[in-house]
């Protein structure tokens, strides 16, 4: 899963862009974390009350979107049902929040595809090294039949309900301290640190650099000494770590993405309804596109913020790293990993990686 540290990149809003959001009957956090001066008010007690939780703190977008989405469940629904919203691993951490919602003691909590993985191994599948160039490669298949395939097995395998949206992560990019990276070829021998992940390690491996994998605290010293050239990030992180002060090029290498699927106890889904699971999905489906665009806009300021400290960004060619990692094996031991099935529906928009 992606470690604590990593999570805090994906997406602040600053405070005008908070008041900005869309409020149709803001339902607080139950942690009062949010303030809820429009609460909508209804005649009756709510007859489903949900409990969704996550550890982003609250002020990122995905706090604040999920708020949203109370607010219209709470209006659609006529006050039949309320959502509270715990952000800040107030009710646990991600790998405690999993085994809760598989036990049914919570209701819907974001999940990424790599802490998916740890239990569905073809969870990972959007995960896979330069599998799409960006996002208009990776939301019609998040949108159409690889995010189909991966709902279909969440739900036979996990007994989880994922909505059909899936939540932005966001694309991770390297940067270095000044090399500059245009082709697979330039990452021969590279020394970047990475998170501690298998599937992180095994990729650079297959580049043939040399990955290390350390602790997020230690690395502006590490870069600094030279002792690693480079690392690999969200580009949030980049700016929230103040790694621009030792790394002065960046690569839009866009190599590994994550998302968040909006994933809901079975149990929790059968007691509702259909009117009112057409209303669930309704908000959190759009609050879901919502996200993904306060992730693009976030993604785009924090770029001209870090051009404006000097760091120089390059677009890369990823077909050059597609054919280092066809030629190495990686793509047909993760082809023997997903599944045929899994594989079918990533090259439909992917391409040939095999």
């Amino acid at each position: 899963m992606h470690c604590a540290e990593e999570s805090r990149g994906p997406h602040r809003l600053s405070p005008t862009r908070v008041r900005r959001l869309p409020r149709r009957g803001v339902l607080a956090a139950a942690s009062g974390a949010l303030a809820a001066p429009f609460l909508p008010r209804f005649a009756r007690a709510a007859q489903f009350t949900w409990r969704i939780a996550h550890s982003a703190p609250s002020d990122f977008s995905l706090q604040l979107r999920l708020v949203e989405a109370a607010g219209t469940i709470a209006t659609h629904s006529d006050g039949q049902m309320e959502v509270q919203v715990y952000p800040n691993s107030e009710l646990g951490g991600p790998v405690g929040l999993l085994a809760q919602l598989r036990a049914g003691t919570i209701d819907a909590v974001p999940l990424t595809s790599q802490l998916l993985s740890s239990s569905l191994a073809v969870a990972a599948l959007p995960m896979l090294g330069f599998a799409f160039a960006g996002y208009d490669r990776l939301w019609p298949a998040m949108d159409g039949d690889v995010g189909g395939f991966l709902r279909d097995q969440i739900k036979e395998r996990l007994g989880l309900v994922a909505m059909d949206r899936c939540w932005d992560f966001g694309f991770r990019q390297i940067t270095t301290g000044g090399k500059t990276i245009d082709t697979a070829g330039d990452m021969e021998g590279l020394r970047l640190r990475t998170v501690a992940e298998a599937d992180f390690i095994a990729l650079f491996q297959a580049l043939k650099a040399l990955p290390v994998a350390m602790p997020l605290s230690a690395l502006e010293a590490t870069l600094r000494s030279g002792s690693i050239q480079a690392q690999e990030s969200v580009l949030p992180l980049v700016k929230g770590a103040g790694l621009f002060k030792v790394q002065s090029v960046c690569a839009l290498t866009n190599h590994v993405w994550d998302g968040q699927w909006m994933c809901v106890s079975a149990k929790s889904w059968s007691k509702l309804p259909p009117k009112l699971q057409q209303v669930v999905a309704g908000a959190l489906n759009e609050s879901a596109l919502n996200q993904r665009q306060d992730t693009m806009t976030a993604d785009t300021k924090i770029r001209k913020e870090l051009e404006a400290t000097g760091m120089k960004f390059n677009a890369v060619d990823p077909e050059s790293f597609r054919a280092t990692l066809r030629k190495s094996g990686y793509y047909a031991a993760w082809r023997t990993k997903i599944g045929e099935a899994g594989w079918a529906a990533l090259e439909k928009y992917a391409g040939r990686l095999t």
